[in-house]
């Protein structure tokens, strides 16, 4: 009989503590509740911000020219995009890195690769796929079609 008195009095305590429990529950729930404040953004916060989201969506190219052979050059025109191959939406070419823009030559002396970086403005999210295309007023512009796209948005070709 005692064995069944000391189990009862043992329940009864874990009943009144989950009964403390369950009434200090509330008191916890307040502590947990968060205030919405309407915030205020200037219009020129607003644009750093907006640039910011852009950045992140900027698609990266590195490119490699080879020169096995015999010394060249290359240049890089600001009249280079990114064209998807859907809607012909073209990005625009935004930052080089490695190479020089048009007008100046970059010697690539024989035996050597030239490896540079270009960043171009972001792709439309429906793009699937998309051209590399210098488009310049002489022959010889660089082209890559039919670039699958793929998550990150980086990208390695090579161009001759």
């Amino acid at each position: 009989m005692i064995v069944y008195v000391t189990n009862f009095v043992s329940l009864i305590r874990k009943q009144t503590k989950m009964e403390a429990a369950i009434t200090a529950l509330p008191n916890e729930l307040d502590e947990l509740t968060t205030t919405l404040t309407k915030v205020e953004i200037s219009d020129e916060t607003r644009a750093k911000l907006l640039n910011l989201e852009d950045e992140e969506c900027q698609v990266t190219v590195h490119c490699k020219i080879a020169a096995p052979f015999f010394d060249t050059v290359a240049r890089i025109w600001e009249t280079t995009y990114l064209v998807d191959n859907k809607s012909k939406h073209k990005s625009i070419l935004l930052h080089i890195n490695g190479v020089t823009r048009y007008p100046i030559w970059t010697e690539i002396p024989k035996g050597t690769t030239l490896n540079f970086t270009l960043i171009f403005s972001k792709l439309p999210v429906g793009c699937q796929s998309f051209d590399f295309l210098e488009e310049i007023p002489e022959p010889g512009g660089f082209y890559v079609g039919k670039i699958k796209r793929n998550t990150i948005d980086v990208y390695h070709i090579e161009l001759s």
